[in-house]
C-alpha cells in the first residue's frame, strides 16, 4: 500500500524517514515521491524536532526512480509529464531548505535518483556496504531529484562528468575519498553512528544550527566573501541576543551541558 511506501517515526526529538519499498530497492514512483513530499512536510512543520535522518529498509537505499513504472509512462503527453514531475522533484529543494539538518544514512546501494537524494541532504553516512551510481545514462535518461546541481558541488566538475558520463558504480570507501559522502561505517554499526551524531547535533542550538545550515548553502552558493561577512555580522548579533547563546555562555563558565531550548 502507497501509505506503507515511506515511513516516519519521531524519537528524541529526531524523526526518522525510512523508505520502505524492499521488494523494488526502496525505488520511488510517483506515489511514493509524493508520499515522501508529504512526510517531509510533516518533518518541517515539527518544531519539536531537532533533526531528520533518511534511510531505507532492508538492503538497498534507493535504487531511484521505478524504471518499472517509468515504462508506463512511454508516450505521455509532455505537459501531463511535466506536471507530475514538477510536484514529485521538489524533495530535494525541501530537504535542502529544511531549517534542521537532515543526515542520509546509506545502508545500501544508491543509484540515480537515490544517490542524489542522499547528495541533497546535508550530511552522508555511508555503510561499507553501501554503493553509490548516477546509473541515468544506462537507461537513456539524463540526471534528475538535482544531481547536476548537486554531484560537482560534492566531488567537483570533472569527477561529476565521469561518473554522470559512465554511470559507473563506485564503493563506499571511493565515494569517501572523493568527497560524496561524511563518513564510513561498518553496517553492523550504521545505525549507532548516525544515531550518535544526530543525537550530537540534536543538542546543539537550534537557532543557530538553522543559521548555520542556511549561511553554508547561501555563502557556497549565492554571496561573495564580502556580501557573506556582511551576513554573519547580521546573524551573529541576532544569535547574540537569543536565551540559548546566554544558556550556552553560561553553561561554558560553570563547565556543564547546556539546555538550549530554541529561544
Amino acid at each position: 500500500m502507497d501509505e506503507e511506501s515511506i515511513l516516519l517515526k519521531k524519537e528524541e526529538r529526531i524523526a526518522t524517514i525510512t523508505l520502505n519499498r524492499q521488494d523494488k530497492l526502496n525505488a520511488l514512483d510517483w506515489p511514493a515521491q509524493r508520499l515522501l513530499g508529504q512526510k517531509l512536510d510533516e518533518v518541517a512543520e515539527d518544531e519539536e524536532l531537532r533533526i531528520l535522518i533518511i534511510t531505507g529498509a532492508g538492503r538497498a537505499f534507493c535504487a531511484g526512480g521505478d524504471v518499472s513504472a517509468q515504462k508506463s509512462r512511454v508516450g505521455m503527453k509532455v505537459a501531463e509529464r511535466k506536471a507530475g514531475m514538477k510536484v514529485n522533484l521538489k524533495n530535494p529543494v525541501k530537504i535542502r531548505k529544511m531549517s534542521i539538518p537532515v543526515i542520509a544514512m546509506v545502508n545500501g546501494a544508491a543509484v540515480g535518483a537515490g544517490c542524489n537524494l542522499a547528495l541533497a541532504c546535508d550530511i552522508i553516512i555511508a555503510s561499507d556496504k553501501a554503493r553509490f551510481s548516477q546509473a541515468f545514462v544506462k537507461v537513456g535518461l539524463a540526471q534528475d531529484y538535482g544531481g547536476s546541481h548537486l554531484l560537482p558541488r560534492s566531488v567537483g566538475t570533472k569527477k561529476a562528468c565521469e561518473l554522470a558520463f559512465t554511470g559507473d558504480i563506485i564503493d563506499a570507501n571511493e565515494a569517501l575519498r572523493i568527497g560524496l559522502v561524511n563518513k564510513v561505517v561498518p553496517a553492523e554499526e550504521l545505525e549507532k553512528v548516525t544515531k550518535e551524531m544526530a543525537l550530537k547535533i540534536a543538542s546543539r542550538a537550534p537557532l543557530a544550527i538553522s543559521i548555520v545550515k542556511q549561511s553554508i548553502y547561501d555563502g557556497f552558493e549565492r554571496f561573495d566573501l564580502e556580501t557573506t561577512l556582511e551576513y554573519e555580522m547580521y546573524t551573529q548579533g541576532f544569535c547574540s541576543d537569543t536565551d540559548d547563546h546566554k544558556e550556552g555562555a553560561t553553561a561554558f563558565l560553570e563547565k556543564r551541558d547546556p539546555n538550549f531550548k530554541g529561544m
